[in-house]
């Protein structure tokens, strides 16, 4: 018996959407277009948080140690950096190293005619995994003997820690606010066909029929829809932003600064994830939100 029921009840729910072609089709409509504007600020959100990580991985600081650190102290303090918690890389940086930069910054060999490497120091260049480990990682490399000096763009690391933060934060407000609408354009065009069938409704609260079993059928009909949406607009989506990428990623802008975009195989699976369960979720929820007037009878 109830497999017969679940069985009733998944049928109406696929029997109104042909049945009531016209909602359907306006739900369908409204959700796609709804989700597509979803689908951009989702990529455009996922490719802006991509290239801050990338700036954010280059970024890091310099070590500079003593100019009179034999080559055993040199060594055993890029081992102590390289073990502590934080570090992603350490790249180390000789004496000819810091004498060649200096003399291309601040003019050609000239300017620095006579002076030799031994004037200056050897470093180690530092990245880390997360930028707000910063600050901690230079107070622990400061302690450690032979080190002279360190060098870093604290405002820039700030800067990207809160720019990063300030995205998420953005993209989150703007996802929230397109859900909401979502659900509530949602609820209305599926109140369409509620109220069309409001009679048929009551004749079965009156005969004894269940909130849940009046109730089902409708959700089952949200979720469709939902599930239609989530898929054309992955469709509409994906390809429309697999062009783009190729046209993008080729242009010259792109090559100079060094920037790449997130390839959509890579965000295909988050993308179904997210889509369907944004479908089926709105789909459903708009479906209750929809009924709750005409249950009470």
């Amino acid at each position: 018996m109830k497999y017969n029921i679940f069985g009733y009840l998944i049928g109406e729910g696929f029997g109104n959407v042909f049945k009531n072609k016209k909602s359907t089709g306006a739900s369908l409509m409204i959700m796609c277009a709804t989700m597509i504007i979803f689908g951009i600020f989702l990529m455009l959100s996922q490719n802006i948080n991509h290239f801050v990580d990338d700036v954010k991985a280059e970024q890091g600081f310099q070590v500079f140690l003593k100019t009179d650190a034999t080559d055993e102290e040199i060594q055993e303090v890029g081992e102590k950096i390289r073990a502590l918690n934080g570090v992603n890389t350490i790249e180390f940086k000789d004496k000819e190293y810091a004498l060649n930069f200096i003399k291309e910054k601040y003019g050609g060999p000239e300017f620095m005619e006579g002076y030799t490497s031994e004037f200056f120091s050897t470093s180690y260049i530092v990245t880390l995994t997360d930028l707000s480990l910063s600050k901690d990682v230079q107070n622990q490399i400061l302690e450690f003997d032979n080190v002279k000096r360190i060098t870093s763009s604290d405002k820039t690391v700030t800067t990207l820690i809160n720019l990063a933060k300030g995205i998420k934060i953005v993209t989150g407000i703007i996802l929230l606010l397109l859900i909401i609408i979502s659900i509530f354009i949602i609820s209305n065009t599926i109140k369409l066909t509620v109220h069309a069938r409001r009679k048929e409704i009551s004749i079965m609260k009156y005969v004894g029929a269940t909130n849940s079993f009046i109730r089902w059928p409708f959700i089952v009909e949200g979720m469709i829809i939902g599930i239609l949406a989530s898929a054309i607009s992955i469709v509409i989506v994906g390809g429309a932003y697999s062009i783009l990428a190729e046209q993008t990623v080729n242009a010259q802008f792109m090559v100079t600064i060094g920037m790449s975009l997130v390839s959509f195989k890579d965000m295909i699976s988050s993308i179904i994830f997210v889509y369907m369960l944004l479908g089926i979720g709105i789909g459903a929820l708009g479906s209750i939100i929809s009924m709750r007037k005409y249950l009470n009878v």
